[in-house]
């Protein structure tokens, strides 16, 4: 099983860029972690770049691997393992970034042919324990308030990233990094998994 996670220019899974994918083979406990220049088209958003401490500039850099070329990286490492199923907190919006991408850059069938279709998302496993634990969902305002720093803190992990909600830093700390994101997800899953 793969966890995955991925960083990148924008909130939007289909005007963004992605910059960097992480990702650690549960099993094996083999890691990924590459980066790439975002394309000039894709969307660049001032709340991501504080999230990830990156400018545009260096986003755009043209000494970087192309984004297609992260995306095979990927793919290519993740093939040497017999179970691809994906692994990952709101792994949706990692999902449909990822497949947005391949088919753009005409790898959608090389994505369909890598990776599991179907994946495990912490967020709606760590409600489910929370729910069998508390009798009612983890909500803030009437939303899923299961983040990862939640899901995170239920296992004690430190979450030590800067948070940030409409432009204004809700909590200093250091840039998101995609497989140290991974690392703690998979940590997470590990124990859900246990007690579930």
């Amino acid at each position: 099983m793969i966890v995955l996670d991925m960083e990148a220019s924008s909130p939007d899974n289909g005007r963004g860029g992605i910059w960097q994918i992480g990702a650690i083979e549960l099993e094996s406990g083999e890691e990924f972690i590459e980066e790439a220049r975002i394309d000039e088209e894709d969307e660049v958003n001032e709340e991501a770049l504080m999230v990830i401490g990156k400018t545009e500039k260096e986003l755009r850099d043209s000494k970087k691997q192309t984004q297609k070329e992260l995306i095979e990286n990927f793919l290519s490492w993740s093939e040497k393992f017999e179970d691809r199923m994906i692994i990952g907190h709101n792994i949706g919006w990692d999902s449909t970034f990822l497949s947005n991408k391949c088919m753009r850059y005409g790898i959608g069938q090389r994505l369909r042919d890598s990776l599991s279709y179907r994946s495990f998302d912490i967020s709606t496993l760590a409600q489910a324990l929370y729910y069998r634990e508390n009798g009612k969902f983890k909500t803030k305002n009437g939303k899923n308030d299961m983040n990862s720093t939640n899901i995170f803190a239920m296992f004690g992990i430190e979450d030590n990233r800067i948070h940030v909600n409409k432009g204004e830093v809700l909590k200093e700390g250091i840039p998101h990094n995609a497989l140290e994101d991974a690392k703690n997800t998979a940590k997470s899953f590990q124990e859900l998994i246990k007690q579930l």
